[in-house]
């Protein structure tokens, strides 16, 4: 299976090269800006009709903490089914035996859409991630992988999630999926890396910088499983 990862894109979707002999594509989350559900249900079901397009056999999508249209229920599971993609919300799908969950939750930060205090987390991944999943893909990063950010004060931090890492840690996938931290102020966040110790590759799919929204800084990860 051949996994095309990309995220975070933002309305820019249709800069996006679209590559071929890819059997599956999945999409982390933020594929809009408004905090608004109204304006913002317009950018969504913008990236639907973009979406359904793609000459790509299965296609997933992930909602991110700017999707505030699809929080509200504007934009329901329905709108992408009648397009034959397929929603994920801290649930899970088998497809050609691979097991794929997927959830829009992040740490609390700022006032966004599907966000949660992360003494919660700690308690709600183990509860909903499954031991035998093969892909996980959430909006947000583990902690400590490919999550390097400024925080209000301008200090440099690895800001993703400390209890998803101890679940991946746990289960192992074959694939961790996020986005949600992107390139910034010279930091390079997209792209793969591995951990010692587990076989599972994880991607940040982000494909904008921080403050230079208008042109993409990356065309998403190419994944086999």
């Amino acid at each position: 299976m051949r996994i095309w990862h990309i995220g975070d894109t933002h309305t820019y979707h249709k800069l996006l090269e679209i590559p071929e002999g890819v059997d599956m594509v999945i999409f982390s989350g933020d594929c809009s800006n408004p905090r608004a559900p109204y304006t913002n249900e317009l950018e969504v079901r913008g990236f639907i009709h973009w979406f359904k397009t793609l000459p790509i056999e299965h296609k997933i999508f992930v909602a991110g903490n700017h999707d505030s249209s699809i929080e509200s229920k504007l934009v329901t599971k329905d709108d992408f089914e009648a397009y034959n993609i397929i929603y994920l919300e801290n649930e899970s799908v088998v497809i050609n035996g691979i097991k794929i969950f997927g959830s829009p939750l992040t740490p609390q930060f700022g006032q966004w859409s599907f966000m949660k205090a992360r003494n919660k987390l700690d308690r709600i991944w183990p509860s909903i991630i499954e031991n035998d999943v093969d892909v996980v893909v959430t909006h947000g990063p583990p902690k400590g992988i490919l999550d390097i950010a400024e925080d209000r004060n301008h200090n440099i931090e690895f800001c993703g999630d400390r209890s998803l890492m101890n679940r991946i840690r746990k289960i192992n996938p074959k694939l961790s999926l996020f986005g949600h931290i992107h390139n910034n102020s010279g930091i390079k966040n997209a792209g793969t890396r591995t951990v010692a110790g587990m076989q599972t590759v994880f991607s940040n799919g982000s494909v904008v910088t921080d403050r230079k929204f208008g042109t993409l800084s990356s065309n998403g990860n190419i994944l086999e499983i």
